[in-house]
């Protein structure tokens, strides 16, 4: 089990990297799923033998309130399906801090329940915001659960130029879910999951 990273550097790193996702042009993308609120895209990862994910929608409404909505905090767990508790473990200043998170099983429980322990900044990008995480090796496993492993991950979410009451929402994924598991369920799982998050979070906008 590692100690706590010192969070500043942590944090500038992550970011860094997020930036540099999202710079990646449109001809290494292939389309995963579409839907009428996302289109997921996924590349290979250069982290782990998965894939990066990306997934992006415009969301009817303001920049901070939607960054408030996915970000550790008290609205998470309220309309996340996927997300089964969530604790804030500790708690660093400038919007940095370690989450511990369980998710509920996927594909009829073929993927069984995981836990995660994710460092999460949340930090100025261009008009909006950037919530960014990853994972660590720290905080005793629960029973009953695998220990799965974020890396680098995140959302931009800009307001529109022309319609600054909507927001356009970004996410870079690419979660090692670890445990025997066949890669098709993964990948199955990761676009779903993805493609419920836009819907999910629009019904808890409107709510």
């Amino acid at each position: 089990m590692d100690l706590l990273p010192n969070s500043a550097p942590l944090a500038t790193k992550l970011r860094n990297t997020l930036i540099r996702y999202h710079g990646i042009g449109e001809s290494e993308w292939r389309v995963a799923k579409r839907t009428k609120d996302a289109t997921v895209w996924r590349k290979p990862s250069e982290e782990f033998n998965g894939y990066l994910y990306k997934a992006q929608g415009v969301v009817e409404d303001v920049t901070n309130r939607i960054v408030d909505h996915i970000r550790p905090g008290p609205y998470r767990l309220d309309w996340d399906s996927l997300m089964t508790t969530m604790d804030i473990m500790e708690t660093f200043e400038e919007n940095c801090c370690v989450m511990r998170y369980t998710t509920a099983g996927q594909l009829w429980n073929i993927i069984a329940p995981r836990e995660f322990v994710d460092f999460s900044y949340t930090t100025s990008y261009e008009d909006g915001l950037l919530t960014c995480g990853i994972s660590l090796d720290y905080g005793e496993v629960r029973p009953n659960f695998v220990r799965g492993f974020n890396h680098p991950c995140g959302w931009f979410c800009v307001p529109l130029k022309d319609y600054p009451s909507h927001s356009l929402l970004t996410g870079y994924i690419q979660t090692e879910l670890r445990g025997m598991l066949p890669q098709s369920a993964v990948d199955t799982a990761m676009s779903s999951t993805l493609a419920n998050f836009y819907s999910d979070l629009k019904k808890a906008l409107k709510t």
